[in-house]
């Protein structure tokens, strides 16, 4: 892997700088066009982009402060976490939306596909500096990571809670799930149903909904073979939880437009 790009004394750019820039830029290109298309203005998306990444960083902040108890990575560019910059990012544009009067089920609709295709980009950088990998794997697949961050170590994994046979020494590197890749795959998969569905004649939110399941789903899954160490309840960790409200709260809004559709389509008829 590659975690620097450049570095002069103390000051460095880290591929996963790079490819955050490039998710910002590129999803801002993407929510220009969706906003253009949903009738809202290029200047409205360009605030909303800006909204999301400050929201967003300083939620994905927060949340890693509050989860490992560690304030004083409130101040690096270390600690980051998914599910606190969707709630930050969320915030942030909900406040924005509010203030220009924009109806939210139109511009959430607008904005999921630009939502998907950052993550999937974000999750490269992940890969790149060797963050956020999973349990190890003897598989063929499984990538070892010695410069990573932490090193997929015996001691590193151990760390996590993940069980490693004992007699592995505690300095030797091992293999374990990609789960970057995985999240990264799946993200660019929904970017696609996203963008097919959003160009189909749908009810406002539902476009919004459906990122919902699909992202709780995909992180569940995601979830069972990440090493992590914040596991509440036996097995399932935080994200997990977050995962499972996110899928009820989506397919409850799904549920719930459809049977307000359906007396509509009776009188129709």
């Amino acid at each position: 892997m590659y975690p620097t790009l450049v570095k002069f004394g103390s000051f460095e750019i880290t591929t996963f700088g790079l490819m955050m820039f490039i998710a910002f830029v590129v999803g801002g290109w993407v929510l220009t066009k969706q906003f253009r298309r949903s009738g809202l203005s290029e200047e409205l998306a360009s605030t909303v982009v800006m909204a999301a990444a400050l929201g967003g960083i300083v939620g994905a902040k927060i949340y890693y402060a509050i989860l490992y108890h560690s304030w004083h990575e409130l101040f690096t560019r270390a600690g980051l976490v998914w599910y606190g910059g969707l709630l930050g990012g969320a915030l942030a544009v909900t406040f924005v939306l509010a203030r220009n009067r924009v109806p939210f089920p139109v511009a959430a609709d607008a904005t999921v596909p630009a939502l998907a295709l950052g993550y999937a980009i974000g999750r490269i950088g992940c890969l790149l500096v060797g963050d956020d990998y999973g349990r190890p794997t003897n598989g063929w697949f499984g990538i070892a990571f010695p410069k990573g961050a932490p090193p997929t170590t015996a001691y590193s994994l151990r760390e996590f809670g993940v069980k490693v046979d004992p007699s592995i020494p505690d300095n030797a590197v091992l293999k374990v799930h990609p789960t970057q890749i995985y999240e990264s795959v799946s993200s660019f998969v929904m970017f696609a149903i996203l963008m097919w569905y959003v160009r189909k004649p749908h009810r406002r939110g539902n476009a919004f909904a459906l990122f919902l399941v699909m992202a709780g789903i995909e992180r569940f899954l995601v979830e069972i073979v990440r090493a992590k160490d914040d596991r509440f309840l036996g097995p399932f960790t935080v994200a997990q939880l977050i995962s499972v409200v996110l899928v009820i709260v989506g397919t409850a809004v799904l549920a719930r437009r459809d049977r307000a559709a359906a007396p509509m389509a009776r009188r129709r008829a």
